[in-house]
């Protein structure tokens, strides 16, 4: 993770520090969609050394060169994604809960759709879809 991780750093053209590899590295670890004060949290405890300033620079940065993603909650709170690969969120709205969700039958089937109903004036670039229900937690998905 951290090789592949310093190769997009150099690819978009940033400085690989030790701040922006611990930062992402937070980001993979906390593997929840974390938001900067969970990011901030885990920096606090293991990287107490950087700080919080600097991981509000580092996470606009990270966004804005797409090697984060921000995915905001029904609740208006900003989270941050590390897996650019395509796919959608489902959303606790009563715990804020979010998990990674796969299905390229899915995909396939919203792309043959707008495909076939192509809106006027308007080019789609990227579908995300985030499916608001209630975990079960006597399932895990």
């Amino acid at each position: 993770m951290d090789i592949i991780f310093r190769e997009k750093l150099q690819e978009k053209g940033l400085k690989v520090t030790p701040q922006r590899v611990a930062i992402y590295e937070a980001i993979v670890k906390l593997n929840n969609h974390p938001t900067a004060e969970n990011v901030i949290d885990y920096i606090k405890e293991n990287h107490p050394n950087i700080s919080v300033g600097t991981v509000y620079n580092v996470l606009d940065s990270l966004v804005e060169n797409t090697l984060l993603k921000k995915v905001k909650t029904e609740k208006d709170i900003m989270r941050y994604d590390a897996i650019l690969s395509n796919h959608h969120h489902l959303y606790c709205a009563e715990t804020d809960r979010i998990e990674d969700y796969v299905d390229e039958k899915l995909n396939n089937l919203i792309n043959e759709y707008f495909e076939a109903n192509k809106i006027k004036n308007f080019k789609v670039q990227d579908i995300k879809l985030q499916i608001t229900g209630k975990f079960n937690n006597n399932i895990k998905s």
